[in-house]
């Protein structure tokens, strides 16, 4: 083995101190290096670790948010101390589940170590308490949906208050503000409103009877003539049918006798009144011609009276075949709504052959049970609304029926409606408002914006880059607007028309909905 030599050795010594210098050099810039960076992990959130030993002085650490813990839940963590959060809904409800870590070992949850503040779009705020399982944190209350909220959890361990900050927006319905003009929706403030209570009673478009004639022909005969159809307009006294009546010609054969008997006894009369006042004949025969003749005038009458109660004319001729003619008249303006004559018929005089009507107005008969009666007053102004289309009109309450019917223990109202334009025609179905009271309520909104989501009534409000369905529990409402008594905060903008479109979307993004 050669000597090493002294050049050599200097060489030797040469390359440690370089290799030396080379290792501090390096471990250096490890040192510097964030925690994060030199794992490689995405920051998608920050954790602050506040020293329970010296809160004046309190240090922040930025750690990475991992994918997804063991448990499918999202990780936050700080140096060694790491929460596993995730929305469980084993057993129904929604719950926080939190399951902590040190050195990425498992943890045996504490009573009171464990509180998380959340914020939702709405403005409320809501505190959630834990309480321990065998290796996680369970959330006392479950979480409402929907599941859009700023969260900050606060976590004590080992003498540390840890801090941990996470927002969740789940079931957005993403919506720029050009694509809201186009699709037409409209956004209102959740704010104080008066509201009208009322009941609705259920009801039916009926004739006015007070403007509706059964005609009876109070003759019997047989029908000659009709000259009247079915929906008809009519005028008052207009023909509309002719009968053949044997009744109505000994009438008029009884007048034109009378009428007769009445020219004999005025020409006797007027003769002994010659001869009395020449002083030929006695008074008394003067005193009985007058006699006769007014008791003649009295059976004219009689007889003329009998035709014009009978609808007939009490002026005839002597000709035979004008004697049984029966002209039936319209009793007024209207329309022929039913009939029950024909040509050739015999008919009674009680027979009902026609039924005309003015459906100038008509009635609106309100079905009002017991319990609604104290709210049922004559005088009161009502709204009414057809069932089968988009009609309405306002009334005032003319009668209120004072008994109960036996079968269906109900009472019946009447308000009588103008009907110009025949547009309100009976046997129509209608629903009938009748306001009770007005009241104040510090949050309404839209009755429009109400969607029914899960057989709950929905919101939905208005959050940077789109909306969220809110459900809430709605109040009064005198269906324009409606008072909305949770889940929305007073001055919340939310989608006023067009939130149908909206939960179709909405629809479409929780098809697939899993926490």
């Amino acid at each position: 083995m050669s000597t090493i030599n002294k050049k050599q050795w200097t060489a030797i010594a040469a390359i440690i101190v370089i290799g030396l210098l080379l290792s501090l050099f390096i471990l250096s810039i490890d040192k510097s290096m964030p925690e994060g960076e030199e794992h490689g992990e995405e920051s998608h959130a920050a954790a602050k670790v506040d020293s329970a030993e010296d809160e004046d002085d309190p240090k922040h650490t930025n750690e990475a948010k991992q994918a997804q813990g063991p448990h499918g839940g999202d990780v936050y963590s700080a140096g060694d101390f790491k929460l596993e959060i995730l929305l469980s809904e084993e057993g129904g409800e929604p719950h926080f589940r939190v399951y902590p870590f040190n050195q990425d070992k498992p943890l045996q949850p504490d009573a009171n170590q464990l509180s998380v503040q959340l914020k939702r779009p709405s403005g409320e705020q809501q505190r959630i308490e834990f309480e321990p399982e065998k290796a996680y944190w369970q959330s006392i209350q479950a979480i409402d949906e929907p599941h859009v909220f700023d969260a900050n959890v606060t976590a004590r361990h080992d003498g540390q208050t840890f801090q941990f900050s996470f927002s969740k927006a789940e079931g957005k319905v993403a919506l720029t503000d050009q694509q809201i003009a186009e699709t037409g929706i409209s956004i209102q403030s959740a704010d104080v409103a008066r509201i009208i209570s009322s009941v609705t009673l259920p009801g039916e478009i009926r004739f006015n009877e007070d403007k509706t004639s059964h005609v009876v022909p109070r003759l019997a005969g047989v029908v000659e003539n009709i000259s009247a159809n079915l929906g008809q307009q009519v005028k008052q006294g207009q023909v509309i049918a002719v009968i053949a009546s044997t009744a109505l010609s000994e009438q008029r054969s009884e007048l034109l006798s009378a009428q007769k008997r009445l020219e004999l006894a005025r020409a006797t009369f007027a003769r002994e009144k010659h001869l009395w006042e020449a002083k030929i004949s006695a008074e008394q025969d003067y005193l009985q011609a007058q006699q006769a003749m007014r008791e003649m005038e009295i059976a004219v009458q009689n007889a003329q009276q009998k035709l014009i109660a009978l609808g007939a004319s009490p002026t005839v001729s002597a000709r035979n075949d004008a004697l049984n003619r029966y002209e039936i008249r319209a009793p007024f303006d209207g329309i022929v709504v039913e009939k029950h004559i024909a040509m050739g018929e015999a008919v009674k005089e009680d027979a009902s052959i026609f039924t005309i009507t003015d459906l100038s107005s008509v009635w609106a008969e309100i079905i009002v049970s017991a319990k609604d009666l104290n709210v049922v007053q004559v005088g009161k102004q009502v709204n009414i609304k057809a069932t089968a289309f988009d009609s309405s009109a306002t009334g005032t309450l003319s009668y209120v029926g004072a008994l109960m019917g036996e079968q269906t223990r109900t009472a019946t109202a009447r308000v009588t409606l103008d009907n110009p334009q025949m547009a309100w025609r009976p046997g129509l179905f209608i629903t009938v408002e009748l306001p009770t009271k007005e009241s104040e309520v510090p949050v309404a909104v839209a009755a429009d914006a109400i969607q029914m989501i899960k057989n709950k009534p929905t919101i939905f409000i208005r959050v940077p880059g789109g909306f969220i369905a809110q459900p809430v529990t709605t109040g009064l409402t005198d269906g324009k607007v409606t008072e909305i008594v949770k889940g929305l905060m007073p001055g919340t903008e939310y989608a006023a028309n067009g939130s149908f479109v909206l939960k179709s979307e909405q629809g479409k993004s929780s098809a697939e909905h899993s926490h």
